[in-house]
């Protein structure tokens, strides 16, 4: 699909499962019948648009952030509706319904370790489908979905484009925008059935090395854990020949890496930063994605974009929510300038 000159467009909207996070600090996850003791709750936004654009506002960004989806008509939805107004984050096509409670999800972080487990209700925006979004009248330069697999109306089936994300995205791209993507992970084939429709009208994916392998069927990961730096290049390369149009993101524990379409690699270790002040993981995928979202729309280079991704990223491990800990764009680098980055992936230096 040929997209429209994307001239006088500026600024990010994002899309998708508007959600709240309980955050719950456990000694451990029980077996069945057994107890667990909570230490600490916190609540906070959740879903990818939530925590791309709350880290976006966080990091002072100068251009405008915009929002879009569905919350019910109740105390969460009008939280989260608050929380945008006080952000400065366009609202317009952020709708209420009465006939659905607002999603959430319970996250439940074990300490020490922040092992997460996670329960999750998609309420609301299970009903979204963006089909009320007129793209042609947004001035947004940047469209951002996710997470697919969490959007029931847009998991479902499109006669023509084979999924109703496709299709939205499709639009996007007719009418000049560019587009980013991002997954929930899950077990099973879903991954692989339902996001590979989407790719084609997608200019960046950004996902974790777990969802690139669910999709691609590629096992990212040795027995021991240590994470296949060649096979996360074939999946990488797998995506882009599944239709992503410029480049497929991952990021993971140990970094960054970025493929583009002209066969570009471009790797970026973690910051890092002390276990002691690490609060909480929830987020840090969706904190990682805004932080890549800021090169994509000022036209850095790759490289400097995944510092961004990755300092951020780290910001958001200072809190128990998903974008509390973000402050500044400036105090996320200063993470890595402070503690630096961890050594440089194994064997990434010889691509």
């Amino acid at each position: 699909m040929k997209a429209k000159p994307t001239l006088k467009r500026r600024g990010l909207l994002a899309g998708g499962n508007w959600l709240t996070d309980h955050v719950k600090m456990i000694d451990a996850l029980p077996q069945p019948e057994r107890l667990a003791q909570i230490r600490a709750h916190q609540q906070g936004g959740g879903g990818a648009p939530c925590n791309v654009l709350f880290s976006l506002a966080a990091c002072g960004v100068s251009f405008p952030l915009y929002a879009a989806g569905l919350v019910g008509h109740d105390a969460p939805g009008n939280w989260l509706l608050a929380e945008c107004k006080r952000r400065k984050i366009d609202t317009k096509n952020l709708g209420t319904t009465k006939d659905s409670a607002t999603g959430f999800t319970d996250v439940m972080t074990e300490q020490p370790g922040g092992r997460r487990t996670f329960f999750h209700h998609q309420g609301a925006s299970a009903k979204w489908t963006g089909e009320d979004l007129d793209f042609t009248k947004i001035k947004a330069k940047q469209f951002h979905l996710g997470h697919l697999l969490a959007l029931a109306a847009l998991d479902a089936p499109d006669r023509q484009f084979e999924t109703k994300a496709a299709r939205l995205l499709a639009r996007a791209v007719e009418a000049g925008m560019v587009t980013s993507l991002d997954v929930v992970t899950e077990e099973g084939g879903r991954l692989a059935e339902l996001v590979p429709p989407a790719l084609k009208f997608t200019d960046y994916l950004i996902i974790n090395e777990h969802e690139a392998g669910r999709i691609t069927g590629f096992k990212v990961r040795e027995p021991d854990g240590k994470l296949d730096t060649v096979t996360l290049r074939h999946a990488a390369g797998a995506l882009l020949q599944k239709g992503v149009r410029e480049q497929v993101v991952l990021h993971f524990p140990e970094g960054a890496f970025a493929r583009s379409r002209k066969g570009d690699d471009v790797w970026h270790a973690s910051v890092k930063l002390p276990a002691k002040l690490i609060a909480g993981s929830v987020g840090a995928g969706d904190a990682f994605c805004a932080g890549f979202l800021i090169g994509i729309h000022e036209g850095w280079e790759t490289k400097r974009g995944l510092e961004a991704g990755v300092c951020v990223a780290a910001a958001s491990l200072l809190a128990p929510d998903s974008s509390s800990g973000v402050q500044s764009l400036n105090a996320a680098l200063a993470l890595g300038k402070k503690y630096k980055f961890h050594p440089p992936l194994e064997r990434a230096d010889e691509f």
